[in-house]
């Protein structure tokens, strides 16, 4: 059986920018898939490539042992993409809008009866008829998720599907996506929450830069973390003002009187940093530590591979 996707040696340039420099890696078929990176690391350039709606400059990518480019009316079959942009048609209902997306796969009118158990899956049966432009930012999303589905892809990929919208959406969504694996199709999720490619994700790769900076299974890559670094995970009774360059390059997140830090386990004191915390006026009144998770290992390989 070949891999869902194969890409090889790809290399894609906007100008003077490399958005993607000799990225190589596979998505096994039913596997689901993580890809991650921070902002412009060229995972939307990717996926772009991967469905067709943007060429390259040399390499090679197919989807289920195809050429995407020789043989792109086979991969775009088997292949839904949902965008990370909310792009939508202001003029038709959503029923409308999946009929028409069917249309484009030659489908007609033999989608009805796949199109009205997407709507009910979705919990779109009520806005069937509403016109697009009705709708919610999350509602919007849903349908972005309908019209990747329409034609039953084996391989589906998601670009931060869940960005901006609320916790309940989120989980009902992901609970939607969990069954199509379990159905059997291939995922590919790209989401800067990285709890969720944490808790669904079998494999995970890194990109920074346009450059992969890691390929590993989901527990290959938190061993790299687990043993080297800790998150100290500290409490106040006021909010913490400004910090040293040393200090606030350790930082990982601040919220209120809230603040988090990850340590190098070999070369970083707690006492030390309490002490530099105090120095600077905060008053402490609670602080533990925790092992590191997938987040992390993405702050220590992106940041790595930055300096």
């Amino acid at each position: 059986m070949s891999d869902a996707i194969a890409i090889a040696d790809l290399n894609k340039r906007y100008g003077s920018v490399q958005a993607l420099k000799d990225v190589s890696l596979s998505v096994q078929r039913g596997e689901f898939f993580g890809l991650l990176g921070p902002n412009g690391a060229g995972k939307s350039t990717l996926i772009n490539i991967i469905g067709g709606l943007t060429r390259f400059d040399s390499g090679t990518v197919t989807v289920l042992g195809r050429n995407v480019v020789t043989d792109y009316r086979f991969t775009r079959r088997k292949i839904g993409v949902v965008p990370q942009e909310v792009v939508f048609d202001p003029f038709f209902s959503v029923r409308e809008v999946l009929r028409i997306q069917s249309g484009y796969f030659g489908l007609g009118r033999a989608s009805d009866a796949w199109i009205e158990e997407l709507l009910h899956v979705l919990m779109l049966i009520d806005k069937a008829d509403a016109n697009m432009r009705s709708l919610s930012g999350g509602m919007k999303r849903r349908v972005m998720i309908a019209q990747a589905l329409v034609h039953k892809p084996e391989v589906v990929v998601l670009d931060e599907p869940t960005a901006g919208v609320d916790v309940e959406l989120r989980k009902s969504l992901w609970a939607f996506i969990r069954r199509l694996h379990d159905q059997g199709h291939t995922i590919v999720l790209t989401t800067h929450y990285l709890e969720e490619a944490e808790a669904l994700c079998e494999r995970i790769a890194i990109l920074n830069h346009g450059e992969l900076v890691a390929l590993d299974s989901k527990r290959a890559l938190l061993a790299r973390g687990i043993g080297k670094t800790m998150r100290l995970c500290i409490t106040t009774e006021n909010p913490i003002g400004a910090l040293p360059d040393a200090l606030s390059q350790k930082v990982r997140r601040r919220e209120g009187n809230r603040i988090e830090l990850q340590l190098q386990k070999d070369s970083d004191s707690i006492i030390q940093v309490l002490d530099a915390l105090r120095t600077h006026g905060a008053v402490i009144t609670n602080f533990g530590v925790e092992e590191a998770d997938l987040e992390d290992v993405f702050v220590e390989l992106t940041h790595r591979s930055q300096a």
